[in-house]
């Protein structure tokens, strides 16, 4: 994800929300283990833009990111650990017409994460979410 502050961001997943640092560059970028195979990185938004062939620098893309948990509880725990670590609630967990419990969050650059309980979905012990 490109950031508008990587120091700021590490605050947040690392120190806020207590998500373990894979390695890192300090200042430069975070590469965050978030479960088997899959990296979050936390890198300079315009450096990332450079990298991806964006000609001018401008608003960071839109993008929604889903943590899918096993419980409407922890929906509602997860939800209050983003809340504590800085995140903006910007839809409170409720009672979705498909089916499911969640709510949203946004970081510090405004990525908005859904934190969702979907009933037809199985998540392991390990993370795994089996549909």
């Amino acid at each position: 994800m490109g950031v508008r502050s990587v120091p700021a961001s590490r605050a947040f997943y690392v120190d806020g929300l207590g998500w373990p640092v894979h390695k890192e560059v300090p200042g430069d970028v975070v590469f965050i283990q978030v479960n088997h195979g899959l990296v979050l990185s936390l890198w300079d938004a315009g450096q990332m833009q450079a990298e991806a062939g964006v000609s001018a620098p401008g608003p960071v893309p839109s993008i929604t990111l889903s943590h899918n948990l096993g419980s409407t509880e922890e929906v509602d725990q997860v939800m209050a650990e983003a809340a504590a670590a800085g995140a903006a609630v910007v839809a409170e967990p409720v009672t979705q017409p498909w089916g499911g419990y969640s709510g949203y969050f946004a970081d510090p650059d405004g990525f908005r994460w859904e934190v969702a309980y979907n009933p037809t979905w199985a998540v392991d012990d390990a993370g795994t979410v089996t549909v």
